[in-house]
């Protein structure tokens, strides 16, 4: 079975050998639409919040809620005969009570317009809240965590592919072919011309049929009377080159691979149009693919690890450890020279991010009281993605260039936000707020 994949006008598409053709991108939205619609399913099955029951005047439905969290909180700790019971519930005000206030002659516009101010004014004092003593250190240390390492991550998610598909082309251009001067008359190319650079030659009454030039330049050569048939190119160019009474049937070769090149008395017909490049021919294509699935999958070990240890060694300590210890396997990026070192760094950083992650989430929800838990986790992962935005501006800006930022950069503001992360109060075995 062959994969191949063509651009053509804007457009993508994959083809396994001849039977089955798809536009990949449309195949790739609805895969990546299905854990969506998997989260909005098994979203019906979740209770709603007590807070919203209550604010919703359904005390009932709340204290239902409050009694299923408690009983499966319980059985979990092995106390399933523990009673449930509510000494006091503080209700919240009620937006309705609010408009109520008002005088009964407005009328329904002016309720509308004072419903609307008086929810964006709690919605900024909500914000303000999480400014305010008790939660406001944690609220700037909680949003430089998560600022330095989603600026890490991200900045890396971009920057590892890029960069070994860098050490692929520099591999790949130091095992290129040259011929000088090279003279063939009435010989028949039918076979693959690939990673060559041919200087200066004179090609005579020679037939090129049913071939490939992968990676092939031509420059300052002869063709003369010269046959082209079903040629495909991927890479090449004829750089000041001379056509004289040449004849091109079935190929890819147009103004954009005649690279200053003079055409005498030649003839173009029937030319192929479309990408003619698959994976077989550009396996860098795919390799990056690859990689970041194999990126991804290895933090399939750090999902099981930290959900298994996140009660056992404390948030704090898996958070701050996680951020170190993926700032310390950044710096030592600096001496990967080959693919698989890389591929494993990549994994290793990505197996220990993941812990970080998800004890962030966890920190996050645990230091904020319950009326600003939304709004404070919301702030941070406003937070969480601008430092995405820069981290792959930056970071994709210097791919290619040099390294040694990269590298440093990264592993400083993870440690860095790791350290932070330290300073945070441990809420393990804490009642929230």
């Amino acid at each position: 079975m062959s994969w191949a994949l063509c651009y053509d006008q804007g457009h993508c598409s994959f083809s396994m050998g001849s039977a089955y053709q798809f536009h990949s991108w449309r195949v790739f939205v609805v895969v990546c639409a299905l854990p969506c619609v998997c989260a909005v399913v098994a979203l019906t099955f979740m209770p709603e919040s007590p807070r919203f029951f209550l604010e919703m005047g359904k005390h009932d439905e709340a204290w239902m809620v409050l009694k299923q969290i408690h009983d499966t909180n319980m059985r979990a700790r092995g106390e399933p005969e523990k009673v449930f019971t509510v000494n006091r519930i503080k209700l919240p005000t009620h937006l309705d009570e609010l408009v109520e206030m008002q005088s009964d002659s407005s009328n329904p516009v002016g309720q509308v317009l004072f419903m609307i101010r008086t929810e964006l004014r709690g919605i900024w004092l909500t914000f303000m809240s999480c400014f305010n003593y008790p939660v406001k250190d944690n609220t700037i240390k909680l949003a430089f965590v998560w600022f330095t390492l989603s600026f890490g991550y991200y900045g890396l998610s971009v920057w590892f592919p890029d960069v070994i598909h860098h050490l692929q082309s520099d591999e790949y251009a130091s095992r290129v072919k040259t011929h000088n001067n090279e003279h063939t008359e009435d010989f028949t190319f039918n076979f693959t011309l690939e990673n060559q650079i041919h200087t200066n030659g004179v090609f005579v009454n020679d037939r090129f049929i049913s071939m490939k030039l992968k990676s092939v330049t031509f420059i300052d050569s002869t063709f003369q009377n010269c046959y082209f048939d079903d040629v495909s190119t991927v890479g090449s160019l004829f750089k000041n080159c001379t056509f004289v009474e040449a004849f091109f049937y079935n190929t890819d070769i147009d103004d954009s691979k005649l690279v200053g090149s003079r055409v005498i008395n030649s003839s173009f017909h029937h030319n192929k149009t479309g990408c003619q490049m698959t994976f077989d021919d550009d396996y860098s294509a795919y390799w990056v693919y690859f990689v970041n699935f194999v990126g991804t999958l290895a933090v399939l070990p750090g999902n099981i690890v930290s959900a298994l240890l996140m009660d056992k060694i404390g948030r704090l300590s898996m958070l701050g450890g996680s951020m170190v210890l993926s700032g310390i396997s950044c710096f030592f990026l600096w001496f990967g020279t080959s693919e698989s070192m890389m591929i494993f760094m990549l994994c290793l950083y990505n197996g220990l991010s993941i812990s970080a992650w998800n004890s962030l989430d966890v920190v996050t929800a645990e230091l904020y009281p319950t009326d600003r838990r939304g709004t404070g986790f919301g702030f941070c992962n406003a937070m969480c993605k601008l430092a995405a935005v820069l981290g792959n501006l930056i970071f994709g800006s210097l791919v290619g260039i040099t390294k040694t930022i990269p590298i440093l950069l990264a592993s400083a503001v993870l440690v860095g936000g790791g350290l932070v992360g330290l300073r945070l109060p441990d809420t393990r075995g804490h009642v929230l707020m």
